[in-house]
């Protein structure tokens, strides 16, 4: 089998750096061309910062990073300190990288590798703000017909809004560059908040991550064990949702996932649900659709996927 060539485009944050660990943990299947950094959970310094720690906690600082947008196209960047603490990657002890930041800018090449790539054979996998990926669509509208698939995190239908009362975060920070991947003609696959909400990480699955007894599952847990206290008090869930490993998991294991194909629309000018993803679920309107909108998950598969992948590092 040909392994998925991917381009994993992020704002790390925790749940980020698990599904950037997931990927670097499965080179039969996947091979990361680079890692993209966008501002987002926190500034552009930081999440290529965490962006390199997490390559070096795999043992895999050959892997390539990049710094992309630190602004979203048209509005004051919102971040999520709230959530994954002041760098973004708080809970465990990690060392400061080492490995150099490469010199070329994101979007230049996300561009040169689509161009450059045959035709179809690059995933996109956006865990973030979808800045970089507009910027490169803005600059090069040439790639999109070029892209082979974008698996992205964001957005949310029947769950409604994490940072407002109708928006996902990724979604509503930069909802002008989500506005131009949702119309850019990709074939685009969502996992939203209506599957990410039942991933949740309870208290047996993350002692099944410190079992491991690695840094990989020693690290993995303290993350999840920071982020989850947050999202604990506010869904009286229990346990924190693990939103961005599901984009990585669906490459790996789709059959765990179902959903529909349908038209999203991202609200660009309301102030009341700005960043909202009208998804049409049921098929009310006569709009094509342009993404598959996944609603479920088998939660339990996929920690079992996660937890032993993240074994191998």
């Amino acid at each position: 089998m040909s392994r998925r060539k991917i381009i994993i485009d992020t704002d790390p944050g925790q749940d980020d750096a698990v599904a950037i660990l997931l990927a670097l943990a499965s080179p039969e299947e996947l091979e990361v061309l680079g890692i993209t950094c966008v501002a987002g959970n926190v500034p552009l310094p930081l999440t290529t910062r965490n962006a390199r720690i997490i390559c070096e906690l795999a043992g895999q600082p050959e892997t390539r990073v990049f710094a992309g947008c630190d602004a979203p196209l048209q509005r004051k960047l919102v971040t999520a300190e709230h959530v994954h603490g002041k760098t973004g990657l708080d809970g465990p002890v990690l060392p400061e990288p080492t490995m150099p930041l490469q010199p070329e800018h994101a979007v230049d090449f996300i561009i040169q590798t689509l161009r450059t790539a045959p035709a179809g054979s690059v995933t996109l996998c956006p865990l973030g703000p979808l800045t970089n990926i507009a910027t490169a669509f803005q600059r090069a509208p040439d790639i999109a017909a070029r892209v082979g698939e974008i698996v992205l995190m964001g957005g949310a239908y029947f769950e409604v809004g994490n940072i407002t009362p109708a928006a996902e975060f990724n979604i509503y920070v930069d909802p002008e560059a989500a506005d131009i991947v949702f119309k850019s003609g990709a074939p685009i696959t969502v996992m939203p908040l209506d599957v990410t909400h039942k991933a949740l990480v309870t208290q047996e699955r993350n002692d099944a991550f410190r079992a491991l007894g690695t840094p990989v599952g020693i690290a993995t847990a303290e993350m999840t064990e920071f982020f989850e206290r947050y999202d604990r008090e506010k869904y009286g869930s229990p346990g924190a949702p693990l939103h961005d490993p599901c984009v990585t998991a669906y490459l790996l294991q789709p059959a765990l996932f179902k959903g529909r194909h349908i038209n999203v629309e991202i609200e660009t000018a309301s102030a009341l649900t700005l960043g909202m993803t009208v998804a049409d679920w049921w098929r009310v309107t006569d709009r094509a659709p342009n993404a598959t909108f996944m609603g479920e998950i088998d939660a339990n598969g996929f920690f079992t996927l996660l937890t032993e992948r993240l074994a191998r590092l």
